[in-house]
């Protein structure tokens, strides 16, 4: 099995429930709160994790019991921390309102994850050099992610990056992406094109494989996930659950994926593997809380 590594942002994710997020200048009581480990590059490399797949990660925490906690469900799930730095600033954390129609709002407050450089990425590339498989996200410093993924396409490695949070990128960091994986808003704002439809999905993700990417997965949440090459597209369906919280699908969807793609499964096994993993996530709370282990994704396609 091909080994993986994660470099990327680790959260605190500190959740409010709602009926409704307040408008502007209005003060609304909340349901319930609760505190749970997240962060994009966590929550993926949690995923990985807990499919079984060989997983290490490069990050950053503050010296804070946020970011023991948050090492120590990384590490529960089968991540291999020995490369993440303590820090004398606070762990990142992100405050998330959820509404009971499971649709969220969320503020980043990157903390460490701002101190992950091109100069920590030299002093673990023996990480990067050991992997297969390198994924990135966007809540560390985007010269970091430019840096780290043309690092890893000089040492022969399969790159993938999921552009988000969405920011408008330069080619120089898509070109080295192999996989990218947005949502239909990361899509729009990426491509600069008005995504509303298929066609449009497909238009905006052309401007993408134009510039070096060879291959485009959007996730659309309940309606799945659009696989785009230079020669084709396949359109994949969800599996149909009662949602609860979508917080960590995409972060869920890309841990299985990334599960096939070490089994060396084709893309669309690797696909349907990455939406049972995302199907199982958005009916249960939180972001790490919520994903699923290797067996129950194997039980839950059992019966589907």
């Amino acid at each position: 099995m091909k080994k993986v590594v994660v470099i990327g942002s680790i959260n605190m994710d500190l959740v409010t429930i709602c009926k409704r997020v307040p408008k502007e200048g209005e003060t609304l009581i909340g349901g319930e709160f609760a505190q749970f480990p997240g962060g994009k590059g966590a929550n993926q490399a949690v995923a990985i994790g807990r499919m079984g797949t060989p997983v290490s990660f490069l990050g950053k925490v503050g010296k804070d019991s946020m970011g023991e906690e948050l090492l120590r469900s990384m590490s529960q799930a089968g991540v291999d921390i020995s490369h993440i730095e303590k820090e004398s600033i606070s762990t990142g954390i992100a405050t998330i309102l959820l509404e009971e129609n499971a649709h969220n709002r969320i503020i980043v407050v990157p903390g460490a994850n701002y101190l992950v450089d091109s100069a920590y990425v030299d002093r673990h590339l023996d990480a990067i050099r050991e992997a297969d498989i390198v994924v990135a996200q966007l809540e560390i410093p985007l010269e970091t992610v430019k840096y780290a993924l043309k690092k890893a396409k000089e040492l022969g490695k399969t790159t993938i990056l999921n552009p988000a949070p969405a920011v408008e990128l330069e080619d120089s960091i898509i070109e080295n992406a192999d996989y990218v994986i947005p949502n239909e808003t990361e899509l729009e704002l990426i491509s600069k094109i008005k995504v509303e439809d298929l066609d449009s999905v497909l238009k905006a993700s052309r401007t993408l494989l134009d510039k070096g990417v060879k291959n485009l997965l959007v996730t659309l949440g309940a309606d799945g996930v659009v696989h785009v090459d230079k020669e084709n597209h396949v359109k994949y369906p969800a599996f149909k659950v009662e949602a609860l919280d979508t917080t960590a699908a995409g972060d869920s969807f890309i841990g299985g994926f990334v599960r096939g793609l070490s089994e060396e499964k084709t893309i669309s096994e690797a696909v349907r593997l990455g939406t049972a993993v995302a199907a199982i996530a958005v009916t249960r709370m939180g972001a790490q809380s919520s994903i699923p282990s290797k067996e129950e994704v194997e039980e839950f396609l059992k019966n589907r």
